[in-house]
């Protein structure tokens, strides 16, 4: 995996992260995040990421990746909520 990838990745998962917590039903925490500012943080980590892609590989599939991602971690990220929220019954 190259180093550009890596970190494309990681600056979309800190993307999507700061767009989960502006959430109302986030999970992670007591109080969401300012919603402007956490959504202005994630669209700016987003594109970022983007970005950062593009440099190692075409546009398109850059576009494509970053958006797939995007989506497997907005659907991850509330999955977690749920599990540090749920006990397991001893």
């Amino acid at each position: 995996m190259s180093a550009l990838l890596l970190l494309s990745l990681l600056l979309a998962s800190a993307g999507c992260v700061a767009l989960y917590l502006a959430s109302p039903h986030q999970r992670w925490r007591p109080r969401p995040w300012p919603r402007r500012r956490a959504h202005r943080v994630g669209a700016l980590l987003l594109v970022g990421s983007l970005i950062v892609l593009s440099a190692a590989m075409q546009p398109v599939a850059a576009v494509f990746t970053v958006i797939t991602w995007a989506m497997v971690m907005l659907v991850l990220l509330p999955l977690v909520g749920v599990l540090r929220v749920t006990k397991p019954a001893s």
